[in-house]
């Protein structure tokens, strides 16, 4: 089935096309959840509602090519884990700002050689606010300004709570190696 069949399947409320969806993508999706927050069972909950939420407003999902559908769930789980931590009060976003200079930012990758679920670990132990800039700017690509909007904080603000998540992370690799 095509990608285009599958949504015109899943808009036609088929269970069949509906459980294929899941499967294509629940575990890419849970992965989103689980950078955003540190406890499985929540992250089962988010992804349960993503794809409740999904579901519910698929006729509302235009398909623009290859990889779109895998987009617009990417960003309703990333909508709701905000929602989410917002909910639980967890985000929490420090207003101390460190000086950033853009530079700081076109660093080498310290991730390169390490195990993916080496890296969640150390993400997952974030703070919450810290997690949330980093997990927006690095795997979601969004600008400060974007990040800044999403979570009603400065464009300096998310700068510096990157900043300060990569030193942390940077600071956990050195411990780990």
């Amino acid at each position: 089935m095509t990608e285009i069949q599958l949504i015109e399947a899943c808009k036609r409320k088929d269970s069949f096309a509906q459980r294929m969806l899941y499967e294509q993508c629940a575990d890419m999706l849970f992965m989103v959840c689980l950078r955003y927050v540190t406890n499985k069972a929540d992250a089962e909950e988010l992804l349960s509602d993503c794809f409740v939420k999904a579901f519910k407003n698929i006729d509302s999902f235009s398909f623009t090519g290859v990889g779109s559908l895998t987009a617009w769930l990417r960003k309703i789980a990333v909508n709701e884990c905000l929602m989410f931590l917002r909910k639980k009060k967890e985000l929490v976003i420090s207003i101390d700002e460190y000086p950033v200079l853009d530079n700081v930012f076109q660093e080498e990758n310290v991730f390169q050689n390490l195990h993916v679920a080496a890296i969640l670990k150390n993400i997952q132990t974030l703070p919450p606010g810290y997690r949330t800039v980093f997990n927006l700017f690095v795997f979601e690509e969004k600008g400060h300004k974007e990040i800044a909007s999403m979570l009603n904080i400065s464009e300096n603000t998310s700068k510096s709570q990157l900043f300060k998540a990569r030193n942390m992370l940077k600071e956990m690799l050195a411990k780990n190696n």
